[in-house]
């Protein structure tokens, strides 16, 4: 999948999001004549059968299975002299287990203008946020065909005249959901503000940080939040390390408790390694029982969660839980074969203070089949509740 202009200026990638940053790039200079249509989208299609302690359903209970077909197309295009649009259109279908139709929606997710001058480039509109520049605010994309959950209405800016350095700032107005349509982020039009910036200088070394601000307008308290991080690679082994820190009034978008305004923080580290054809990767991080989100989702305060992205699998689509100190442990491996599929596994465990455990698990085979990336995968995972969910996964998802 081809990415828009504020991708295309600063790839993605911090931990927990992906990879590496790659170098800095210039932006093109201002073109006269307008450039062809990029135009890109997947169409993908998943069987999900699942079993339910909760609800006592089982894998061949057509009411717990779903089958699900999503489709993304999206286009930019240069219009001359430094000015471009683009956008993204998405829809899914769903069926269940007996292929009966269970619901549809489509919708217009990305529309915006853009601007390029010199080494900066600005997005105007409706826009998705990549987790590797924005940690606390941020476009979640669903595994199947990228169909994303969310887009920002806002302004963002691109720089990258500094040397190995790439600046980035931007005003959020209000959130785009999937489903629900717009929400402001405090109620009101103060928006959200963030500047950041990754620095590659260091051989083999990625530093970025990022800096968010939430004004107090209307009963709507103020919140604020940092994260920083840095990665490298020594010799053979690739490690990471990862800091958040966030502090929110009562009744603040980013509080999760309106009885206190304590600040959460976070410390997450990785190392990991390739031999071969076998990798191997572990992740730990501890969190406090602060009473502001790490992870902002400005819709409802029951979405509000305490907890790095990746750190543990969210199997079911659930959360690590809030409020409440956390250690937790991530042990990914794979195995590329000769045919350049690959097999992988892993298992997380999260451990809050509450003196329950969170277990997940899953181990899965990926290839490729005619241009088509399929996908056959199992998961487990033990909530703290001590009930658990398990499901086979099998999809396939085709990019043009």
């Amino acid at each position: 999948m081809k990415k828009g202009l504020l991708l295309s200026v600063v790839a993605s990638g911090l931990i927990y999001a992906g990879g590496d940053i790659a170098p800095a790039q210039p932006v093109a200079p201002q073109q006269a004549a307008p450039a062809a249509c990029d135009f890109w989208g997947t169409l993908a299609l998943r069987y999900d059968a699942n079993k339910d302690d909760a609800s006592g359903y089982n894998f061949g209970d057509s009411e717990n299975n779903y089958a699900v077909g999503a489709l993304a197309m999206g286009v930019e295009k240069q219009l001359g002299y430094g000015f471009g649009f683009g956008a993204e259109l998405d829809g899914v279908y769903v069926l269940d287990g007996n292929f009966n139709k269970r619901g549809e929606a489509a919708d217009l997710m990305q529309a915006y203008l853009t601007y390029k001058n010199g080494n900066t480039a600005v997005k105007m509109g409706r826009q998705a946020l990549p987790k590797a520049i924005s940690p606390w605010v941020f476009t979640d994309r669903d595994a199947l065909g990228g169909i994303p959950n969310q887009t920002y209405n806002g302004i963002t800016v691109v720089n990258t005249s500094l040397p190995n350095t790439t600046l980035v700032g931007g005003w959020v107005a209000s959130v785009h959901d999937f489903i629900g349509g717009d929400t402001q982020i405090t109620g009101d039009d103060t928006g959200l503000w963030a500047l950041g910036a990754v620095y590659k200088g260091i051989s083999n070394t990625t530093l970025s940080g990022v800096l968010y601000y939430i004004p107090s307008k209307n009963g709507n308290g103020k919140a604020y939040s940092a994260w920083a991080a840095a990665e490298s690679k020594i010799n053979s082994v690739n490690v990471g390390l990862q800091l958040a820190y966030a502090k929110a009034d009562p009744y603040s978008i980013a509080s999760l408790n309106d009885n206190g305004n304590d600040a959460s923080y976070g410390i997450a580290a990785y190392a990991g390694t390739k031999y071969n054809a076998f990798d191997v990767k572990l992740t730990l991080a501890y969190l406090n029982d602060g009473d502001a989100s790490l992870s902002l989702n400005p819709k409802t305060a029951d979405e509000l969660i305490s907890g790095f992205w990746g750190a543990s699998y969210h199997v079911m689509g659930g959360n690590v839980i809030s409020g409440n100190k956390q250690k937790i442990a991530r042990l990914d491996m794979g195995y590329t074969l000769a045919n350049k599929s690959r097999i992988y596994g892993g298992v997380a465990v999260d451990k809050p203070d509450t003196g329950s455990t969170g277990v997940a698990a899953r181990v899965g085979y990926d290839f490729t089949v005619k241009g088509v990336n399929a996908k056959v995968e199992y998961r487990y995972h033990k909530g703290f509740d001590g009930l658990k969910d398990q499901r086979i996964r099998v999809q396939g998802v085709y990019k043009f």
